[in-house]
């Protein structure tokens, strides 16, 4: 019979504080958490009061990494509150703004968090010495992505220049063709990041779950679309309480999410670039399924430990998809547009694919244009209770190994669902008298 005590506080290469902590007693696990211990944040009580303008740059202030997300929810909110149909000129800048996000955020968990676990090594740091020029691709190709994010967003992180039906200021032509070239010649890292993860070996462990992600019927879903199960079929956004509900759990400051499901226990499900990838495939790019197939990635994909294959190609996905809306843009030109809209109490959802997952902004407005009730709903909250399921599952199979080696295979399933974990933090419902 197995004993085992793992206390593994602030998991490493993460974004925020999270903590593993298992108890197992005469092999019968007794306890097994991943905490989140920092503060929360309170933005959904902040939003309360503030006004249509402000929403979306008060709301991109959630998250450093997914800024541009959560600013495209947001006004994506606002939007359907007040009535509000963007352009096809809007619509297209929005899009190319996610992604040069998903290109930078996937690059940042590809190469910083995850390669020094394929690659042996602690941290970048010393991954910057023994593989110098692994190092420097991922600089490079960060680069681009986050230059791109700022043309159209106005700077690198927190966009100021989307708005309401619009945009406050617009990029030209020659700024995106510029970007398209660079995107164009970055196909030469993309190949080099493939050969990468060629020689990569992930854990053996397969584990299903309900798969949850936007989707379109014309494009591979990012901006906007109805939630698709792989359970359970079509939710219209609309509805997606009916589908997503938050419940607290009294060890985290994050909240857990959970739906009714025949294959997640007690509810659980994933979302983020391996959900995508197995609900979503036929509508990826052939390179990016070309290179699905060259690095074995199957589909759909059981391992959670293969998110970060799916977010390479992805990668490729988001890179050919910037040039062709590139393409599009210089083709049909970019113009001042009448951004002018009428005020009206109301409700609205917005919904867009982050890097990490499937975010959701609900606001309702009052006939001033004020924000009386916001809800958000953030990627790495509905992806906490699978974590924890993935690692009950994977337990018994591994504690036969050493004690450091067990926890490492915990982190490491951490680190490959790329959490967020400061921007999950917004458990708590405040009250004021």
């Amino acid at each position: 019979m197995h004993d085992l005590s793992i206390e593994s506080e602030f998991v490493t290469r993460v974004e925020g504080h999270g903590h593993i902590k298992i108890k197992v007693a005469d092999g019968e696990i007794k306890e097994l958490r991943f905490e989140v211990p920092e503060a929360p944040r309170f933005f959904e009580v902040m939003l309360r009061g503030r006004t249509h303008q402000e929403a979306s740059l008060i709301s991109s202030r959630i998250c450093g990494i997914c800024a541009v997300a959560h600013s495209s929810a947001s006004l994506l909110a606002t939007e359907a509150a007040l009535g509000i149909t963007p352009s096809e000129q809007t619509v297209l800048l929005r899009k190319l703004n996610l992604d040069g996000e998903m290109l930078q955020s996937h690059i940042l968990h590809i190469y910083f968090l995850a390669a020094p676990d394929f690659l042996g090594v602690g941290s970048v740091i010393p991954l910057a010495e023994s593989h110098p020029e692994v190092v420097k691709r991922a600089l490079r190709m960060r680069q681009l992505a986050n230059d791109l994010c700022c043309t159209i967003g106005g700077r690198h992180v927190h966009p100021i220049s989307p708005a309401p039906n619009g945009f406050t200021k617009l990029p030209t032509i020659d700024a995106l063709l510029t970007h398209k070239d660079k995107l164009e010649q970055s196909v030469e890292d993309l190949n080099a990041s493939v050969e990468l993860l060629k020689g990569v070996k992930l854990p053996d462990f397969e584990h299903p779950t309900e798969y949850i992600c936007l989707t379109n019927p014309d494009e591979y879903a990012v901006y906007s679309g109805d939630i698709l199960s792989s359970v359970d079929g079509i939710t219209p956004l609309a509805e997606y309480k009916r589908k997503i509900q938050e419940k607290v759990v009294p060890y985290s400051t994050a909240k857990h999410a959970q739906v009714a499901s025949a294959l997640a226990d007690k509810g659980s499900f994933m979302v983020g670039a391996l959900a995508r990838f197995n609900n979503n495939y036929d509508k990826l790019k052939p390179q990016a399924k070309e290179v699905a197939e060259a690095l074995g990635l199957p589909h759909p994909c059981h391992n959670p430990f293969a998110i970060t294959i799916a977010q390479l190609v992805e990668t490729v996905h988001f890179t050919h998809a910037a040039i062709g809306r590139i393409e599009k843009l210089a083709e049909r030109g970019i113009r001042e547009e009448n951004r002018s809209y009428k005020l009206r109490a109301g409700q609205g959802v917005g919904a867009v694919e982050a890097p990490r997952g499937t975010l959701y902004h609900d606001y309702t407005y009052d006939t001033a244009g004020e924000i009386t009730e916001a809800n958000c709903i953030i990627p790495t909250a509905q992806n906490l209770a699978n974590i924890e399921f993935d690692m009950r599952y994977i337990l018994p199979q591994i504690w036969d190994k050493p004690r450091e080696e067990i926890t490492l295979l915990l982190e490491m399933l951490v680190r490959a669902y790329d959490p967020c974990i400061s921007c999950s933090t917004h458990m708590l419902e405040v009250e004021f008298e």
